[in-house]
């Protein structure tokens, strides 16, 4: 029978083929120990990056919250100036119809007086009733001097509100550029084109 001869193995390729295999391990575990040293580099970096946001986002939730804060606080003020406003304009409308009514009579007295100048036969006592009238027109304008006193004393009321207004809307524009600090740090320290 015939044998299969195999070639005699030395001991030396042995621990050649040994040393190479334990390299070739120790180069893959190398391999995959840095691999997972930069996956966790990044997760490190991932981490840190979402907690400054969540940090930047807490930021500027409470700056907003602040902003809505103050500016309802000023709409509150701004609301009960104009509610003074509306009183106001409310007596000036109430004193403008007094005027009509003034004048609606000064034009009824003045039909009178072209009836007047039509009926020559009853002029001593058309005269009379125009004396009489004229007294009414006298104290009417009276009134209407009193009642335009009253509505100069309204707009001058409408002027000072108006003047209150004008501060709120300067101690708003104030409080809007202190406010508005935080952000223009927060520009400065994150520039954006």
């Amino acid at each position: 029978m015939a044998e299969d001869r195999q070639p005699p193995r030395f001991r030396g390729d042995d621990n050649v083929l040994d040393q190479q295999y334990r390299r070739a391990l120790s180069s893959f575990e190398g391999i995959i120990l840095s691999q997972i040293d930069i996956k966790n580099r990044l997760g490190d970096r991932l981490n840190y990056s979402i907690q400054a946001g969540i940090i930047i986002l807490g930021t500027v939730a409470v700056s907003l919250l602040i902003l809505l804060l103050t500016l309802s606080s000023q709409i509150n003020r701004i609301s009960g100036v104009v509610a003074n406003m509306n009183a106001h304009f409310t007596s000036v409308s109430s004193e403008m119809h007094t005027i009509s009514q003034r004048m609606g009579s000064l034009e009824q007295r003045a039909a009178l007086l072209e009836q007047m100048s039509r009926q020559t036969s009853i002029i001593d006592r058309e005269m009379r009733v125009i004396a009489s009238d004229m007294d009414r027109m006298r104290q009417s304008v009276s009134g209407i001097n009193s009642d335009v006193g009253n509505v100069s004393n309204n707009v001058g009321s409408i002027s000072v509100n108006v003047d209150r207004m004008n501060n709120e809307v300067q101690i708003m524009t104030r409080e809007m550029l202190h406010m508005s600090k935080p952000a223009r740090t927060m520009n400065k320290f994150f520039p954006f084109p």
